[in-house]
């Protein structure tokens, strides 16, 4: 008799225990974080307008937005295309194989074959580039290219420039400018 009392405490106690683990399971799924997108959508081309003129036109084959996530963001996964309109309507193009648009820290990350060709023919070329929408800055660690329309270049790894490529700093580069 004492065995079999020994026995079904034991079997009570690991149902006990199976019991708790199942209510641990279920309490951590629950306040798992889920990440998942609150939006997509494919073929997008998107054009921001200010005063009744597009400034810019954002094409991509696909859009996922995570804006309920804890640092909300805008993905770009297959490719995108930006192009921007200045007063006069000429025309800059930025192109990446990904972009990522962060909302609080209002930073895009561009990734992958990043080429910015601006309309008077300066192009610049990476595999990543930031650019911050509140400075108006580009920014990046990794080796780039510089071309300007007159022949002269610019290569070597990190660099951070204005929106206007009127301002840039360097880090270690070599190059060769004409018509100084």
């Amino acid at each position: 008799m004492r065995k079999r009392v020994g026995y079904i405490a034991f079997l009570l106690a690991i149902l006990f225990l199976q019991s708790c683990e199942s209510n641990l399971k279920d309490v951590q799924r629950i306040y798992k974080t889920s990440f998942v997108p609150t939006g997509e959508a494919d073929s997008i081309n998107l054009k921001y307008t200010d005063s009744g003129r597009v400034k810019s036109i954002l094409q991509s084959l696909k859009m996922v937005d995570y804006s309920t996530a804890k640092n909300p963001f805008v993905e770009f996964p297959k490719a995108v295309l930006v192009t921007l309109i200045d007063a006069n309507g000429n025309k800059t193009t930025v192109v990446a194989d990904k972009a990522i648009s962060y909302k609080k820290t209002e930073v895009i990350d561009l990734i992958g074959n990043v080429k910015i060709q601006t309309f008077d023919g300066k192009v610049l070329q990476t595999n990543q580039l930031y650019f911050d929408q509140k400075n108006e800055w580009f920014f990046t660690e990794e080796a780039f290219t510089f071309k300007d329309a007159d022949g002269s270049y610019l290569q070597g790894i990190g660099i951070d420039f204005s929106k206007d490529f009127k301002i840039f700093n360097m880090q270690n580069n070599n190059g060769e400018v004409n018509n100084m």
